[in-house]
């Protein structure tokens, strides 16, 4: 009979001593999960760092023609914008000198970048945008000439572009604002007999810097920009 009450009374003396374990202030909080450790890739070095040379190196043959708040795309106009168009030799301007009949007139930006103006004589405007040049026509005039000047300048026409190679008719012609490549080929005459239609290269000169890139017929064209045809050879 008290050989029969064993099993009972052990399962009772542990039962009563889980239980205390668990309320017991000494008991041990459960070890935290371990951190997953994360593999990184290690950050390039030299020549492939931030900021390096080769980070963004192009493919041959196609270099990516630069954008930026001060040059290419943001600089050129968009949609007849022109707050951002930098000027440059064979654009026109049309400048207004209020209440100066005799100063107001149309200005071709020159072979060497400057406007030439009565009075104030010769303006540099290679790489102004019209806000810049006005505000420079502005301090000239001021400096002895008309007290208070009011000046506005917009252009009146834009530098032409170039194109040769595989087109009917390869030259020199008038910029129109919202050109784009396919655009500029048809004003060309269209493409000639050997025309390499998929190798249509454009170069822009920004800032003193030419780049190159192969363009698709929708890619907007800027004034002063060259484009080239290739040509196939079977």
């Amino acid at each position: 009979m008290r050989l029969s009450r064993l099993p009972v009374l052990l399962t009772a003396v542990l039962v009563v001593g889980g239980c205390a374990m668990r309320s017991s202030p000494y008991a041990q909080a459960p070890a935290p999960a371990a951190p997953v450790a994360v593999a990184q890739a290690p950050a390039p070095r030299g020549l492939f760092a931030q900021g390096g040379p080769l980070v963004r190196a192009p493919a041959p043959g196609a270099v990516a023609i630069p954008a930026g708040p001060t040059t290419d795309y943001a600089a050129y106009p968009q949609g007849g914008r022109e707050t951002r168009y930098l000027l440059g030799p064979g654009d026109r301007l049309r400048i207004t000198v209020f209440g100066q009949d005799g100063l107001t007139n149309s200005y071709a930006v020159d072979a060497a970048g400057n406007i030439t103006m009565p009075l104030v004589g010769t303006v540099p405007a290679r790489g102004l945008t019209t806000a810049l040049l006005s505000r420079s026509v502005t301090e000239r005039l001021r400096q002895g000439f008309i007290r208070e000047p009011k000046v506005a300048i917009e252009v009146e026409g834009y530098r032409p572009f170039f194109i040769h190679g595989e087109v009917a008719s390869p030259g020199q012609y008038p910029y129109v604002a919202n050109m784009t490549v396919e655009n500029a080929i048809a004003i060309a005459g269209g493409f000639g007999p050997r025309a390499n239609r998929g190798q249509v290269t454009l170069a822009r000169t920004v800032n003193g810097q030419t780049t190159r890139a192969t363009v698709g017929p929708s890619h907007p064209l800027r004034p002063g920009d060259t484009l080239r045809v290739g040509e196939r050879w079977f």
